[in-house]
């Protein structure tokens, strides 16, 4: 079966530096085959019997602490999921750029209290659409100044998750 995963945070303004390469290796070191990688932001696809995405998270999460010493939150998905999350896009035609599109992956599915507080929190012109472990964020404005990069997840919803522009989405079905 084929998994994509998602690493929270790593290569991203020159913190939580991880090579690419290193992170393969941790992945082949498991078992999994066929491991291949997108961009330096922490996109990995690979190979491995039908496994709970849950029992995947934690043997990957616990392997990359054991290898760099820092644990970071990585998201796993069915590679069939991804193309799931291309097809119910609710902002589809609704984007003049990729940029403006970001999906959030989570670890677990958000709570509907926790949905309610993400909508009134929207700033003007931002739309959030949550699906299951999936938010859809359409961001007319650009991520910059965003709730995005407010830290906002990180302090008031308190989710486990990490994000991708649309373009990223699209690549992640074809590894």
């Amino acid at each position: 079966m084929r998994y994509v995963a998602l690493l929270r945070g790593i290569n991203v303004g020159g913190s939580n530096q991880m090579k690419m390469d290193d992170l393969k290796a941790v992945f082949s070191q498991l078992g999994f085959e066929n491991v291949k990688s997108y961009i330096n932001s922490g996109n990995l696809a690979f190979d491995t019997k039908k496994t709970p995405e849950n029992k995947l998270m934690d043997r990957i999460e616990s392997a990359v602490e054991s290898k760099f010493g820092r644990r970071v939150h990585i998201m796993v998905r069915e590679q069939k999921d991804i193309e799931r999350v291309i097809k119910n896009n609710p902002f589809d035609g609704q984007y003049e750029n990729h940029k403006h599109m970001h999906v959030l992956f989570l670890k677990e599915p958000m709570p509907a209290e926790k949905e309610e507080f993400l909508q009134a929190s929207a700033l003007t012109g931002e739309q959030y659409a949550v699906r299951g472990r999936e938010i859809y964020n359409l961001l007319p404005n650009g991520v910059a100044g965003s709730l995005l990069t407010k830290g906002f997840f990180e302090r008031k919803p308190v989710v486990a998750y990490t994000g991708r522009n649309w373009r990223t989405v699209e690549k992640l079905l074809e590894l």
